[in-house]
């Protein structure tokens, strides 16, 4: 399984360029980042993330939040590490 080859792609130039400085922060190339995608893809057996339309607008669960939060139904107490975090203080 040490046969390697190639792949093409075309990108969108300033999504390269931002992603390209976040992928060399953590030492990463372009080439380390997308063999780790594919990986996962072949564990996971499909995306290993969520794909969501971005409608400008926002969710209808994070319009509910903001008004339990607004009424003090919530509290907000962070910061977070991530939106994991976020959501299981929250219970959600």
């Amino acid at each position: 399984m040490s046969k390697n080859t190639t792949i093409n792609l075309r990108v969108n130039a300033e999504v390269k360029e931002q992603a390209g400085m976040i992928l060399d922060a953590m030492g990463l190339s372009f080439s380390d980042a997308f063999n780790l995608l594919l990986h996962q893809v072949r564990i996971q057996r499909g995306l290993p993330f969520e794909v969501v339309s971005y409608s400008g607008k926002p969710r209808t669960e994070t319009l509910t939040l903001i008004d339990r939060i607004e009424k003090g139904e919530e509290k907000l107490v962070g910061p977070f590490s991530s939106k994991e975090e976020l959501w299981r203080s929250l219970g959600i």
